[in-house]
């Protein structure tokens, strides 16, 4: 893969994303369709600094575990979980943070993510006391 006509989440995944590629955010609820619209929500993020910490493969499923900076001198911990199809990543899933509200300016560009206490995420009322 060549440096600039990647998009970052391929760098940090270490293979291609494919075209009908999802990328989905738990603590936002949003869900980015396609890999260009992957490109274009990264494209206002000028300046963010990251490092590949690992990389977990097994079978068609990738693990990697990141750290970033968006300029402000925070680092950040992050864990993106990928599934694979022909070697191509076809969703994946983001971990890091609190929960947040996504900015205005993502919305015409992302959908919401089905956060339904019946899939892979509980609900705070599905949660038990361990």
């Amino acid at each position: 893969m060549d440096g600039d006509s990647n998009t970052r989440l391929e760098r940090i995944l270490g293979v291609p994303l494919a075209q009908d590629a999802v990328r989905q955010w738990p603590q936002s609820g949003e869900l980015i369709r396609g890999r260009a619209r992957i490109a274009e929500v990264e494209s206002h993020f000028v300046g963010l600094r990251l490092g590949v910490g690992m990389r977990h493969s097994c079978g068609d499923t990738l693990v990697v575990e990141w750290s970033n900076d968006y300029g402000d001198g925070r680092i950040y911990r992050n864990v993106s979980i990928a599934e694979l199809r022909n070697g191509e990543a076809i969703r994946v899933t983001d971990y890091w943070g609190e929960p947040f509200t996504a900015p205005e300016w993502r919305q015409a560009l992302g959908e919401k993510l089905d956060l339904r206490g019946s899939g892979v995420w509980p609900t705070s009322d599905d949660l038990t006391v361990s």
